[in-house]
C-alpha cells in the first residue's frame, strides 16, 4: 500500500504540472474565442474541435489507420537500418570517418523536396510515404546508437580485455548494454517525428491518410476538422512515444534503478 502511494505521488509530481499547464492553455483558448467572438473558420474553440472530431470519427478512422500503417512500417525500416549502420560504423573506423559526415549532410536537404521525387519514382502508392518516414526517423536512430556504442566505460573495456575477452564478448557485454540508454533516446526522438513524416508524404501525393484529410478539410474551410486531425496526429505521436518509453523501462530496469539511487545520493549529499 505504501509503495502504491509513493508511486502515485511520484506520478502526480511528474505529470500534474504539464496537465495543469495544458488545461490552463485550453481554458484561455476557449475563453478567448468566446470573448472576442472569433469565427470558427478562423480559429475554432477547443469545444468545437472536440465536437468536430466526434462528428468526423467515422471518416477519420480510415485516415488514421492509413497514417498509422505508414508510420509503423517506415519506422520499422528506419530502426532496422539505423541500428545495423550504427553497428557497422562502430566496428569500422573507416566507415565512421566516411559515412558520419554524409549522414549530417543528408539532414541539410529539406524532406519536402525529396517527397515529390519519391512520388515520381515510386508512384501514388504507400511506398513514398514509408520512405519519407524512414528518412525522417533514420538520422536520430543511427547517430545516437553510434555515439552510444562509442561511449562505453573505458575501465570496463580494459577489465574485460585484461581477462582475455574476445571482441565479440566485449561488444555484447559492454558496448551494447552501455549504448542502450542512448539508443532508446534516439528511438523516442525518431518515433515522435514518424507521424509527421507520414503526413508530409501524404501532402505530396496520397488518396488517404491524415495529411489528405487535413488538405481536404482546409480546402473546404473546415478549420475545426483541420485542428481535429492535428489533435489526432499529436495523440498518435504521444502514444508511440509512451509505448517506446514503456519498452525502455522494461528493458533497462538496472538503468533506472541506478539513476534513482544516484539522485537520492545527490539529495542526501546536498
Amino acid at each position: 500500500m505504501n509503495r502504491l502511494i509513493v508511486r502515485l505521488a511520484r506520478a502526480s509530481r511528474n505529470y500534474l504540472p504539464p496537465v495543469l499547464l495544458m488545461g490552463l492553455f485550453l481554458t484561455l483558448w476557449q475563453c478567448a474565442t468566446w470573448l472576442w467572438r472569433i469565427e470558427a473558420y478562423l480559429l475554432p474553440s477547443p469545444a468545437q474541435i472536440v465536437d468536430a472530431g466526434v462528428q468526423a470519427r467515422a471518416l477519420l478512422s480510415a485516415h488514421i489507420q492509413q497514417t498509422l500503417r505508414e508510420t509503423l512500417v517506415g519506422f520499422a525500416f528506419a530502426l532496422m537500418s539505423g541500428l545495423l549502420l550504427a553497428v557497422a560504423i562502430d566496428l569500422s573506423s573507416l566507415l565512421r570517418r566516411a559515412l558520419y559526415p554524409l549522414l549530417v549532410v543528408t539532414q541539410t536537404v529539406p524532406i519536402m523536396t525529396i517527397a515529390p521525387l519519391l512520388v515520381i519514382w515510386l508512384g501514388y502508392t504507400i511506398w513514398p510515404k514509408i520512405v519519407v518516414v524512414a528518412l525522417v526517423c533514420f538520422f536520430p536512430i543511427v547517430v545516437t546508437a553510434a555515439d552510444g556504442l562509442q561511449s562505453a566505460d573505458p575501465e570496463l573495456l580494459a577489465l574485460l580485455q585484461a581477462m582475455g575477452a574476445t571482441r565479440r564478448q566485449v561488444f555484447f557485454k559492454i558496448r551494447v548494454p552501455g549504448a542502450l540508454p542512448s539508443v532508446f533516446s534516439g528511438i523516442k526522438i525518431a518515433v515522435t517525428y514518424s507521424v509527421v513524416g507520414a503526413i508530409i508524404g501524404e501532402w505530396v501525393g496520397a488518396s488517404q491518410g491524415l495529411g489528405v484529410f487535413m488538405l481536404r478539410a482546409s480546402n473546404s474551410f473546415r478549420t475545426d476538422w483541420v485542428f481535429a486531425a492535428i489533435a489526432v496526429s499529436s495523440m498518435l505521436s504521444i502514444a508511440l512515444f509512451l509505448a517506446v518509453a514503456i519498452v525502455e523501462r522494461l528493458s533497462l530496469p538496472w538503468y533506472y534503478t541506478t539513476t534513482r539511487e544516484e539522485r537520492w545520493e545527490e539529495i542526501r549529499g546536498s
